[in-house]
């Protein structure tokens, strides 16, 4: 699996790889309703990100399909929204701690150090199935993944604007609120609430897979490799290079 590719490999290099993305995390001026649904009065003083391109960089054809963020913060949470246009809204697994990206997916990627060791990774179906996992190191240095870390607290929801599984019908797409308290951390590493002017390094990516439909059912593309989608370019299909992660500034 590509997203798995622990060293970097000749070739997988984009010339004139983007410089990482910025974003300025906005202090949220009420509570967030996590349902799924991106509409309550919070989410509209936060910008949108750009839309995610190719994992390797922009100068690789644009995605199928578009994808954005959007982020907030409060004394008690990180939130993150994300709308991802589909229109076969698809996905099987049910399990918490399944390997999500087997599916369809939006993933979140943190790094509070900002050096690009202990960090966090969170993914996402649209069946509101998640995996939590920590890394000391990336893969390429000889970190594994810890899947016994937890998100005591975390709150989760998907809101699909057409019909899963259904491939009756064409969808718009689905999309999802994720609220990571800070406390959900502390068991793998010393990261507290950030104070205003703070940086995290942050980064998303989205998994999408090539579907057909048998016996009414969709089903994966025989032989087709993922799509990977990215907000901030990693300029290798390898998200675990966290030094080509986003800036996210606490406001």
């Amino acid at each position: 699996m590509w997203k798995w590719i622990a060293l970097l490999c000749a070739g997988t290099c984009v010339a004139g790889a983007q410089e990482p993305k910025r974003y300025v995390c906005r202090r949220a001026g009420a509570p967030v309703r996590i349902d799924g649904r991106i509409d309550d009065a919070a989410w509209a003083k936060a910008e949108w990100t750009d839309w995610f391109v190719d994992i390797q960089g922009a100068a690789l054809p644009a995605p199928r399909f578009r994808t954005r963020a959007k982020m907030l913060w409060d004394d008690e949470y990180f939130y993150v929204a994300a709308e991802l246009e589909e229109p076969d809204v698809w996905a099987t697994l049910t399990e918490h701690d399944s390997v999500i990206f087997r599916d369809n997916d939006f993933e979140v990627f943190l790094n509070p150090s900002g050096d690009g060791r202990n960090y966090f990774e969170f993914e996402i179906n649209a069946l509101n199935t998640g995996w939590d996992l920590f890394l000391p190191k990336p893969y390429r240095e000889g970190g594994k993944a810890d899947n016994s870390w937890e998100i005591p607290g975390l709150r989760t929801a998907v809101a699909v604007n057409g019909t899963l599984n259904d491939a009756r019908d064409r969808d718009r797409g689905w999309t999802v609120e994720i609220a990571f308290p800070w406390t959900g951390f502390a068991s793998r590493a010393p990261v507290a609430r950030p104070k205003a002017g703070a940086e995290w390094r942050v980064n998303f990516s989205r998994v999408e897979w090539r579907l057909n439909v048998e016996n009414g059912k969709y089903v994966k593309s025989a032989g087709e490799k993922e799509d990977n989608w990215v907000w901030s370019p990693q300029g290798v299909i390898n998200m675990h290079v966290p030094e080509r992660w986003g800036f996210v500034r606490f406001e």
